[in-house]
C-alpha cells in the first residue's frame, strides 16, 4: 500500500470514528450532516477494500456504494451547512462559510465522481484479478504527470483541476472503476483537509 492509500485510509477511518463519537451531542442539521458523512465514509471504506483487492470485486456493490455517495454529495451536502451551524459538536471549520465557493466545487466534484463511478462499475479494475496495490497510480493515465496533489484536486470555483478541464461524467465512466474511485477518494481527503477540524 503506498503513502497516498494510507493517508486516504486514515482520513476515512478517523472520519468514521470521529463521527460516531460526535453524534452523541449532535442534533438537527449538524446530526443530519454527520449521518450523511458517516454513510459516505462507510461507502468509501467498503469501496477502498475492494479497490485494493482485499475483497473480490463486485460491480453491484460498487454501484450501491456510489449511489450512497451521490445521495449525500453535491447540493445535498452543501445545503446541510447553513450559516450559524458551526461550533461544537460540529467538526466543520469556519472556512466552509468564508470560502463557500471552494466547498461547493468539491461537493459537486464528489457528486460527479460518484455518478461516474456508478457508470464505471462494470469496467472493473485496471488490473483486474490482481492485487491492486498500485491503485492510486491509475490516475496517472489521465493527469499525464503523476498523481494530482490535494491542491490540484481542489481546483477552483470554475471547476478547473490540475491545470486542465475536469473530465466530464461520460469520459470518467469509460475509465476503470479504480481510476474513478481514486479521484473520488482524493476529493474527499482534500475537502476534509481544508474544511474539517482535525481531532487531537
Amino acid at each position: 500500500m503506498n503513502k497516498i492509500e494510507l493517508t486516504i485510509g486514515a482520513v476515512f477511518s478517523l472520519a468514521i470514528t470521529g463521527a460516531a463519537l460526535a453524534h452523541g451531542g449532535a442534533t438537527g442539521v449538524v446530526k443530519e450532516r454527520m449521518d450523511g458523512m458517516m454513510a459516505m465514509g462507510n461507502a468509501v471504506k467498503s469501496l477502498s477494500s475492494m479497490m485494493r483487492g482485499d475483497v473480490d470485486y463486485d460491480a453491484d456493490v460498487v454501484k450501491t456504494n456510489a449511489q450512497t455517495i451521490q445521495q449525500h454529495a453535491g447540493e445535498a451536502l452543501t445545503e446541510l451547512f447553513p450559516e450559524g451551524s458551526d461550533g461544537a459538536p460540529s467538526e466543520a471549520k469556519p472556512e466552509i462559510w468564508s470560502d463557500g465557493s471552494e466547498f461547493e466545487v468539491l461537493a459537486k466534484q464528489l457528486e460527479t465522481y460518484a455518478v461516474a463511478l456508478e457508470a464505471a462499475a462494470p469496467n472493473g479494475l485496471m488490473m483486474q484479478g490482481q492485487n491492486n496495490s498500485g491503485m492510486m497510480e491509475s490516475s496517472d493515465m489521465m493527469s499525464g504527470s503523476g498523481m494530482m496533489d490535494s491542491s490540484d484536486m481542489m481546483g477552483s470555483a470554475d471547476g478547473m483541476m490540475g491545470g486542465t478541464q475536469m473530465m466530464d461524467t461520460e469520459e470518467l465512466a469509460n475509465m476503470p472503476a479504480d481510476g474513478v474511485f481514486n479521484m473520488l477518494a482524493q476529493t474527499c481527503a482534500s475537502c476534509h483537509g481544508k474544511f474539517r477540524i482535525e481531532k487531537k
